[in-house]
């Protein structure tokens, strides 16, 4: 018996990386897989079907259940034919796990429109559209009597989280995620479907491309080590948030290797309080105070 017998996950950008593993333990733990993936190349460019196609037949492999979906995630349309090729593959929709996403790394100054907007499009709308789409089925299930145990998983990152110079387009949207997946959770609870998100730190072909980041995650030497970097290490926790009776809800985790940790919302600490409008004399006399 596995953890996630019976439930159909999306899993976008499954192709290779991150998205991948979770796509070869879900099934290992029982999920029939859609593996989406366009097979683009880490700036979003190009389009190779194979990836997606080698990771389903892997699964078949193992004697699990799987498709492919080449849809765009980011596209409002595509995004409701992923939807809909799970449920007419397998019946049902359990999980959807957002992962797809793209790196266009520039400081501010060389940053292009086209480098903001195509990281913004891919992360945000991408994980948007299929969300969207996805509530509307498990609503419509909800209403016509059936109960619902949805999860969402999301992908944020501590680049958005904590900051990470070179990727302000990148940081933008993966903060934005955080907030959505708060804010989905606090409004989906109703139809039965938990949101969480992840922040993982592992080695993919955007770490591998982030600069500063290559040699940090690569592969030990001594194969008897533990590899802290290796993208399996993401999964469980993700599988964990997709079991049916998983409790939580509108949380975001980090996880590396074999630590997680849990991530507080933006949250307000000290104060400056007094029975007027301040002047600005007086707050450039008090604000060194707020939170020295």
């Amino acid at each position: 018996m596995g953890a996630l017998d019976g439930r159909v996950a999306i899993i976008t950008g499954a192709g290779r990386g991150i998205g991948r593993e979770h796509a070869l333990l879900f099934a290992a733990e029982g999920a029939k897989v859609v593996v989406n993936d366009l097979g683009g190349a880490v700036d979003g460019s190009g389009d190779d079907r194979s990836p997606a196609e080698q990771v389903v037949a892997e699964i078949e492999t193992m004697g699990g259940q799987a498709i492919t979906n080449a849809d765009d995630v980011a596209d409002w349309d595509g995004a409701k034919r992923l939807i809909d090729a799970a449920v007419e593959a397998f019946g049902d929709l359990h999980i959807l796990v957002n992962n797809a996403g793209i790196l266009r790394d520039r400081v501010l100054i060389n940053m292009t429109e086209e480098d903001w907007d195509s990281v913004i499009h891919v992360h945000l709308k991408g994980h948007f559209s299929p969300t969207r789409h996805a509530a509307a089925y498990w609503r419509e299930q909800t209403k016509a009597g059936h109960e619902v145990k949805a999860s969402v998983i999301n992908t944020s990152s501590t680049s958005g989280l904590l900051g990470n110079p070179g990727q302000s387009n990148y940081g933008a949207a993966k903060a934005g995620i955080a907030a959505f997946t708060v804010i989905c959770a606090q409004e989906l609870g109703r139809y039965g479907v938990r949101v969480n998100a992840i922040a993982p730190a592992a080695r993919t072909r955007m770490t591998e491309s982030t600069p500063g980041l290559s040699d940090a995650v690569a592969a030990p030497q001594d194969a008897a080590q533990f590899d802290v970097w290796d993208p399996a290490n993401i999964s469980p926790l993700v599988a964990y948030l997709a079991v049916e009776d998983c409790p939580a809800t509108g949380r975001v985790f980090f996880v590396q290797g074999g630590t997680v940790r849990s991530f507080q919302n933006w949250t307000m600490t000290d104060a400056l309080e007094k029975s007027d409008r301040w002047t600005v004399a007086e707050l450039q006399a008090e604000m060194p105070k707020l939170g020295a």
